[in-house]
């Protein structure tokens, strides 16, 4: 199979990002390759399926509401690098407004091989905090 075009990857993007603002885990878990590799700062290895989406159920899970600020996407053939800044409020009262910069790659059939998060981990603190 082909790799998926321009419009197919900013479709991906749109939804993936969609689907956690809306608190969604389920489309995202179905966007996931089922050979995912996610990995964030300060992990010491990979992330696979499983993993990665219960990471995503947890933040979804701790926030009450999340949105994403794109400040820039740029495509690249089978993925795209987005920097955004993440805001979202947690259940326990605090707030974020994290810069993340994010690579995705994607797969011709349309479904996340591989996740690279870069940002701060100490700014995910208010999260946390009860």
């Amino acid at each position: 199979m082909s790799e998926l075009d321009n419009r197919g990857v900013t479709d991906v993007a749109d939804r993936l990002f969609d689907a956690i603002a809306r608190s969604d885990i389920a489309t995202v878990e179905q966007m996931f390759s089922p050979e995912v590799a996610v990995w964030h700062s300060g992990d010491a290895r990979d992330n696979d399926h499983a993993r990665a989406v219960r990471i995503i159920a947890w933040f979804v899970n701790a926030t009450t509401d999340r949105r994403y600020e794109i400040v820039d996407r740029q495509l690249f053939d089978g993925g795209f690098v987005q920097q955004h800044i993440l805001h979202a409020n947690g259940r326990a009262g605090g707030s974020i407004a994290m810069r993340v910069c994010i690579v995705i790659k994607v797969g011709a059939d349309g479904l996340i091989e591989r996740v690279d998060e870069y940002f701060d981990p100490a700014e995910m603190a208010p999260l946390l905090s009860a």
